[in-house]
């Protein structure tokens, strides 16, 4: 079996989950709660209206609300599996076990990328409702928006990727949910510390925080630097990318 064939029935098998109305209520209640808040503030001469939503909103969701939905959805694909011995009934066909685990991967990672597109849209219709409103005339930041939504996705790669791993180790839905619950929890607190390059919990959460310090000291340079960030991240996601691939299924495998 082809791994787009594998693809495709990974894709039908969560067709009918609840994971597509699951990614749209972070977004939803973080997007309110912080465009409101701030909005109430605005005057027609207000300027950075848009940063400062963004930033509003995105902070609490990219160290908590989008991980904790991250963890769910973990939780929802690997369950196909783990349920009624659906691994058992896949492994008995012609299928790797390794390329099983990269579809499954690439699902999830899918809808990471469609939550934060839904957090985007969710975001660009509030903020417009809210500035209208207010009678603020600052034009719409696409390419401002539209990087700092690409910068989540792919700093999130790193901390799903481990979430994956952990799914993957301890099969139980119960242990890998409060593992990785207790994992994320600490997140902005580990951002403040030297050790924020090798937690990749908080990369998310570290990035919408230097966001924050560059929009408070109106500077021309970025908080946010790739090196040696990248490479570190990268090291990060490849590991556990690793692990997760490797152990999947083989406990099943050695029955």
């Amino acid at each position: 079996m082809s791994f787009l064939e594998l693809l495709k029935i990974e894709f039908m098998k969560v067709k009918r989950s609840k994971i597509v109305p699951l990614i749209f209520i972070a977004p939803l209640l973080v997007v309110a709660s912080g465009v409101a808040n701030l909005s109430r503030y605005f005057t027609p001469e207000y300027t950075n209206a848009w940063p400062a939503m963004f930033i509003q909103s995105a902070l609490v969701y990219a160290y908590y609300l989008l991980p904790f939905s991250m963890i769910v959805v973990c939780v929802m694909i690997a369950g196909r599996e783990t349920g009624n011995n659906g691994i058992l009934k896949m492994l008995a066909l012609p299928v790797s076990r390794y390329l099983l685990s990269i579809a499954k991967f690439c699902v999830l990672a899918f809808y990471l990328l469609m939550e934060m597109a839904v957090f985007l849209a969710v975001f660009v219709v509030a903020g417009t409702v809210a500035t209208r409103t207010m009678g603020v005339t600052e034009t719409l930041p696409v390419l401002y928006l539209m990087k700092w939504c690409v910068g989540l996705f792919l700093t999130m790669l790193p901390c799903v990727g481990t979430m994956w791993a952990v799914t993957v180790l301890f099969e139980k839905p119960l242990l890998s949910v409060g593992l990785n619950l207790l994992l994320v929890i600490p997140g902005v607190l580990v951002a403040n510390t030297p050790l924020w390059i090798a937690y990749p919990y908080c990369y998310s959460g570290y990035l919408v925080s230097c966001s924050l310090h560059d929009f408070s000291v109106e500077s021309n340079t970025m908080a946010f630097s790739l090196f040696p960030f990248l490479p570190v991240a990268v090291l990060v996601f490849v590991l556990v990318f690793a692990v997760a691939v490797i152990k999947f299924g083989k406990k099943v495998e050695m029955r």
